[in-house]
């Protein structure tokens, strides 16, 4: 509560005083930054003052994000990059280091969701080892390659992007929530063991968000969900304020009752299974 005041008094300082961002001038580091929230993160960085290093796939898509924040003034460098590949983020982090010196704030957002009860999952292993690839093995990999060197100047943040499921353990995700949750809770220890550093972790537990990867769930098309460009402020100011987590209250709400009334959750959440179909 204490940090969440003092956050707020010094953006409200900003705001009276005029004063920069404290993003202006820092090398912010997005992936997945070809679409979605990863691409309004990068808009709204760069509206800050931050210097931007783009890393997605495909290389199309990433030059037209970059061509679009060049136009706004900023500073923009682009690399392709499979995270799913362990010796191509290996050398990420090495160009990346080569040609920028530092990182200040990472942002894991690259992902993949999969809607599949585990019934149908039987003989589809590689759900699971697809989801981990992209969801943990990638990220926890990118950061142990940028880590020593925010040590090294007493500052980083890391910023991963999870989901309010890890709290919810919603039904027919479980390769996908299983994957954020591996990555949630490897942030915390992260930023348990890296504070005397000046290393911080924030986990954004989002909840929906209208982006590409939510489209194939139809039963989603009606419900209420935040915009990317909403999603890309929001990690902005989370980038900003420097919280551990941050989350939608229905995560919160749910991951109490779990705690408080696991059996009528449980019960709950199976009648949500029976009435949601599994992807096709």
């Amino acid at each position: 509560m204490i940090g969440a005041g003092l956050a707020r008094a010094a953006r409200l300082r900003r705001a009276l005083t005029g004063a920069p961002s404290p993003l202006a001038g820092r090398v912010v580091l997005v992936t997945g930054a070809s679409s979605g929230i990863g691409e309004h993160t990068a808009y709204a960085a760069a509206r800050a003052g931050a210097r931007l290093i783009l890393v997605a796939r495909r290389a199309d898509e990433l030059e037209r994000v970059a061509e679009a924040l060049r136009a706004l003034g900023a500073e923009c460098a682009t690399y392709t990059c499979d995270l799913t590949d362990g010796e191509a983020v290996d050398a990420l982090v090495v160009q990346v280091l080569a040609e920028h010196g530092h990182v200040d704030h990472l942002v894991n957002n690259a992902g993949r969701s999969i809607r599949r009860s585990l019934a149908a999952s039987a003989d589809r292993f590689h759900d699971v080892e697809r989801t981990m690839a992209i969801n943990y093995f990638g990220p926890v990999r990118l950061t142990m390659g940028l880590l020593p060197a925010m040590r090294a100047q007493g500052f980083g943040h890391v910023v991963n992007v999870v989901s309010w499921g890890v709290q919810l353990k919603a039904p027919k995700f479980s390769a996908y929530l299983a994957s954020k949750a591996a990555i949630d809770t490897w942030g915390r220890i992260l930023a348990r063991e890296a504070r005397s550093d000046g290393v911080h972790v924030t986990n954004m537990r989002f909840g929906l968000v209208k982006t590409p990867m939510i489209a194939p769930t139809k039963e989603y098309d009606d419900q209420r969900a935040m915009t990317a460009e909403q999603a890309g402020a929001q990690v902005v100011r989370v980038m900003e304020d420097l919280p551990p987590t941050w989350g939608h209250p229905v995560g919160y709400v749910g991951e109490a009752m779990g705690l408080l009334a696991p059996r009528l959750t449980d019960a709950v959440m199976h009648r949500l299974h029976q009435r949601i179909p599994d992807a096709r």
